[in-house]
């Protein structure tokens, strides 16, 4: 009996924490505290504003963040998107979502070994788990374009699993 009261409140917990959550997705601009803003402390600002928090703009380049990894590398003869690459794919989920007029294409890539038909369609599978990756977290259909170039793109030269590592990827490049 204790057991299960226990479980209820927990459970109220978890739903009272999910209610109280923020959801980022809503609008274009994000407050942001501006340590630097003159009068913060007082209340009052030069500009009027009573607090020194300043905006962030998500859609434009500057603050989408054009250092942002771009690169989702694939095991050998795959094209399940592994663990590892869903920080890469959540960001740029997120980017498209804010902004939908922002479009991307997906490079799909392979390693040298195989025939270039069999690497063309490996690298186009890759860019299209990409792209399902990315929708299934909120971008548009429309947004994205898978593409393969199979293996005649390298990132890296050389005929060892070091270089077929850097090679075998879906790169995510706006357009």
């Amino acid at each position: 009996m204790a057991r299960s009261g226990l479980l209820a409140a927990a459970a109220a917990l978890v739903l009272g924490a999910c209610a109280s959550s923020v959801n980022l997705e809503d609008g274009n601009k994000v407050p942001v505290e501006d340590r630097n803003a003159k009068g913060a402390a007082s209340g009052a600002s030069a500009g009027g504003a009573q607090s020194g928090v300043s905006t962030v703009n998500l859609n434009s380049r500057a603050a989408a963040g054009d250092n942002l990894t771009r690169v989702v590398y694939f095991d050998f003869d795959s094209f399940v998107v592994r663990d590892d690459a869903r920080p890469v794919i959540d960001t740029h989920a997120k980017r498209l979502a804010a902004n939908a007029a922002l479009k991307m294409t997906v490079e799909g890539h392979t390693d040298e070994r195989g025939s270039r038909e069999y690497n063309l369609a490996l690298g186009q599978k890759r860019a299209e788990a990409v792209v399902k990756s990315l929708t299934l977290l909120g971008a548009r259909g429309n947004q994205i374009e898978p593409v393969s170039f199979g293996m005649e793109r390298p990132a890296v030269q050389g005929s060892d699993e070091a270089a077929y590592a850097k090679n075998r990827r879906a790169e995510l490049k706006d357009r």
